[in-house]
């Protein structure tokens, strides 16, 4: 799968040059070429080979000093995890090392870990390069993310207290992954050779509508409780509230179609404000909750702190800039994805509505 991943991230580049290219041609005046510096901002994959990877080192010991004061506050100090995300280290043993696959794995009662399941290294340098720490992605130096790396494998018995992590010794680092044996290349994902059917002409052929859909059955449709609730997201909410009949009167429903025909009515409850859809619109209550703690503070607590300022304008940057320390260690990343209008709306009904 990593590999997938990867070979998307290189088409991604490509599509930027192809894509402006032709829209010149067919909209003139409209687009432009990708500059070399904007494709390689987009080509920093790392695959399982470790073709990609940058030259760098870093040492188990930087990585805890980089670890206690830009990862602990979300992961824990030994990355056994906080309230709110899964651990990270642990469930893998010695044995496990020495025969590449994670023995542990195969009892469903086994806390899953990070390491229990990590098949690949450069799935590991590439995800915390990219993704980490999520407040701020990307702002790690090279070094840093090597070091961040060793931490996290020192964390698992992986390499010794000692070790520096560096592009000249990953491989022999790789080959003592505790789960390194554990993915299988039998699918047809890995599988690559021959002509791709981009047309989806082998999924739709015996569709009763000739159409891809994607549907849930009646009959399932709520077994794993409602798959809406479980999306941990920053940004719009996508999925199927399958506590709810589906819009169209279908067994499910598209993604895109619960965002087109308004999100915040299928997801809020029918007494809800305006105020309330918006933040479940936004994503907002995946961390913060009307009147208890989750995550970040309730909604309540917020009101309170902010009300005597007598306007909304210092909560609108707040949510727009993020921050850490104020309420607890758990960082909030920054919202300025979200429209001011909606900012501005959120801010009134927190300050008006919310008692």
């Amino acid at each position: 799968m990593p590999r997938c991943r990867n070979a998307l991230v290189g088409l991604g580049a490509l599509f930027l040059l192809a894509g402006a290219a032709g829209a010149q041609g067919r909209f003139p005046g409209v687009g432009r070429p990708a500059t070399p510096a904007e494709v390689q901002a987009w080509d920093i994959d790392v695959r399982p080979d470790f073709t990609g990877l940058p030259k760098g080192s870093g040492s188990v010991a930087r990585g805890q000093d980089i670890w206690d004061t830009r990862c602990a506050s979300c992961h824990g100090t030994f990355g056994e995890s906080t309230l709110v995300f899964p651990p990270l280290a642990g469930g893998t043993r010695a044995s496990d090392i020495a025969r590449g696959r994670v023995a542990a794995l195969i009892d469903p009662a086994e806390q899953r870990t990070t390491l229990m399941k990590l098949p690949t290294l450069s799935t590991l340098w590439d995800y915390v390069n990219r993704a980490m720490p999520w407040d701020r992605p990307k702002s790690l130096a090279v070094d840093d993310v090597y070091a961040v790396v060793a931490y996290l494998l020192h964390l698992g018995d992986i390499i010794p207290a000692d070790f520096v992590l560096s592009d000249r010794n990953v491989r022999e680092v790789q080959a003592r992954l505790p789960n390194r044996d554990g993915m299988t290349l039998a699918h047809g994902l890995w599988e690559v050779k021959g002509a791709p059917d981009v047309q989806g002409s082998t999924c739709t052929r015996d569709c009763p509508t000739g159409s891809v859909t994607s549907e849930i059955p009646a009959q399932a449709r709520n077994a794993h409780d409602n798959l809406m609730a479980q999306h941990r997201v920053i940004g719009p909410v996508r999925g199927a509230d399958t506590t709810r009949p589906p819009l169209s009167g279908r067994a499910g429903e598209h993604a895109s179609e619960l965002t087109a025909r308004a999100l915040s009515t299928v997801t809020a409850p029918a007494d809800a404000s305006a105020g309330m859809a918006l933040a479940r619109q936004h994503a907002c209550v995946s961390c913060h909750a009307l009147d208890q703690r989750v995550v970040g503070p309730s909604f309540k607590e917020i009101a309170a702190r902010y009300r005597s300022a007598g306007d909304a304008t210092a909560l609108v940057s707040k949510m727009k800039s993020g921050g850490a320390g104020v309420w607890g260690p758990v960082p909030m990343p920054p919202q300025a994805h979200v429209g001011d209008t909606d900012l501005q709306a959120l801010a009134r009904w927190i300050l008006a509505e919310v008692r």
